[in-house]
């Protein structure tokens, strides 16, 4: 009896401490936040809707921007602002750029993860990564391996694919083009081959599902007030994050060990064509400040520029062009009239990926508005945000105050008619199109590549990736969604991914018998 009257003052007592805990959380929220100041934001709710809504967060966020094209989230220590608003993303990443920082908030949450990379970081450190990662973007080594990588792996993904046509069997296209562009990144970026597509590196599937579900529980971070209790306590999500965390810090850490051991071995070779070879002879001239661990960083957020965007991008572009049959009857053409070379039809799939050069690509007008449709709707970052140092007057009128985050909605700018247009849920590649002709948007109309001084350096980068993988996949295949296929979403994370997998049949076209 006095066990159960023991249990029962502690269970009171836990409840009591929770209870007085929510409601200071609640307290502090709703003091001193300017409410009802019409110089303010509209309030919309409290950070909580994040939870309440965190399965569909996306779609909740496009509800609010069609009731405001900016709003707020209470939060306890400042508002969370909310905008669709192409003038106030202008103003943010570009006009008054240097009154914006990642902020403490994000840092907070992400660092774990991607360390000090540039994703998250600001000031010198930022502007030294943008210039390194600046001049190996432009340089016509990276860009030249990079598209032999991008037509091998190509052509091996069509091989996979081959084989599941011929037995008419369902696949997961998603799960393809994760392990795809993780070998293309690995090879591009680091010069390793990882072999994750044709199967034989377990390890590196392992490290593709630890990448993912991190992802996911980092962001799940910006919904769960005690999370940081949770990390101190190591326990529910934050102990998997940890365990993740670790052994993906072990497999890159293990990547640049052999590379330097490598180049070590190769002194005599200078013309490194791989990313990371370049950053280890950057290293070499300062040492302390470029170590492992900040180039492990580096390396983490050249990941998943280059593993999630493309492979996300390319897995809706699949599922869309499944959805507009004659949108890919339409790609499909555009490609066959491109590339105009003898063999077309009756090609092997070697001499056909080579045929896909730079000159074809640029040619492949309809091919790139609608991986830009895709884009639009589906952006590979779904959701991004800045912190203000200082108070400030958005153009649309409202006001915020330092420390307020402020977030653009690039997954709900793609739905607002007063955007795009009253056919702006619409798939609509012409949109992009004049006399057949691409014709790009401003890129505060179109966020899908940031803006301003922090613009996606490898934006071409990876429309060439795409623009490969996506005319190979055409040309050979016809794509339709399996019969069990329903109600595809997403997974609420920093990247926007499908949920679960995309099953689908692939049709082979006249022509793949020569795979």
């Amino acid at each position: 009896m006095d066990i159960l009257y023991a249990v029962f003052c502690i269970t009171t007592i836990a409840v009591l401490l929770l209870l007085i805990l929510f409601s200071a959380l609640v307290l502090r929220i709703f003091i001193g936040k300017s409410i009802r100041n019409p110089s303010y934001p509209p309030v919309l709710g409290t950070v909580f809707d994040q939870l309440f809504y965190f399965n569909r967060l996306y779609d909740y966020q496009t509800e609010m921007a069609k009731k405001h094209k900016t709003s707020r989230l209470l939060a306890p220590d400042q508002s969370e602002i909310y905008t669709t608003e192409p003038r106030n993303i202008e103003h943010i990443l570009k006009t008054n750029f240097s009154n914006y920082s990642k902020g403490r908030y994000n840092q907070d949450i992400l660092t774990d993860l991607f360390g000090q990379g540039i994703f998250i970081v600001d000031g010198e450190k930022w502007k030294q990564q943008r210039k390194l990662a600046s001049f190996e973007f432009s340089t016509r080594v990276l860009r030249d391996f990079s598209c032999s990588v991008f037509r091998k792996n190509a052509a091996k993904l069509v091989g996979t694919i081959y084989e599941f046509s011929k037995n008419n069997q369902v696949f997961d296209i998603q799960a393809l083009l994760m392990r795809c562009t993780l070998d293309s990144i690995f090879k591009v970026g680091f010069g390793v081959e990882l072999n994750c597509l044709e199967g034989s590196n377990a390890e590196g599937n392992e490290f593709i599902k630890a990448f993912d579900d991190s992802n996911e529980l980092v962001y799940w971070r910006y919904a769960d007030p005690l999370w940081k209790l949770k990390r101190y306590l190591n326990i529910g999500g934050e102990a998997t994050l940890k365990k993740n965390i670790k052994f993906i810090h072990n497999f890159v850490d293990k990547v640049i060990r052999t590379k330097r051991a490598h180049m070590e071995n190769e002194q005599h070779c200078n013309d490194k064509e791989d990313i990371l070879s370049r950053f280890l002879m950057e290293s070499k001239k300062d040492p302390g400040t470029m170590t492992d661990q900040y180039l492990r960083d580096i390396i983490l957020n050249f990941m998943i520029a280059g593993k999630d965007t493309t492979a996300n991008t390319l897995s809706w572009f699949i599922y869309v062009l499944c959805k507009n049959p004659l949108i890919q009857e339409n790609v499909a053409q555009e490609v066959r009239r491109v590339i105009r070379s003898p063999q077309n039809e009756d090609s092997s799939l070697a001499d056909f990926v080579e045929s896909i050069t730079d000159e074809a690509l640029e040619e492949m007008h309809y091919l790139h508005a609608t991986l830009t449709e895709t884009l639009r709707l589906y952006p590979a970052v779904p959701a991004d945000g800045r912190c203000a140092e200082t108070d400030d007057t958005l153009p649309d009128g409202f006001k915020l105050k330092k420390g307020d985050g402020v977030y653009y909605m690039a997954y709900a700018m793609g739905r607002m008619a007063y955007v795009w247009g009253d056919d702006a849920e619409e798939f609509k590649p012409e949109r992009w199109l004049k006399h057949g002709t691409f014709q790009p948007e401003s890129p505060f109309k179109f966020v899908a590549f940031n803006a301003g001084p922090r613009i996606c350096l490898g934006k071409d980068f990876a429309y060439r990736q795409m623009k490969i993988v996506a005319a190979a996949l055409v040309h050979f295949f016809r794509f339709r969604l399996s019969d069990n296929t329903k109600n595809v979403t997403y997974r609420t994370m920093l990247t926007l991914h499908i949920s679960g997998s995309l099953n689908i049949h692939a049709l082979p076209r006249t022509g793949c018998s020569k795979v």
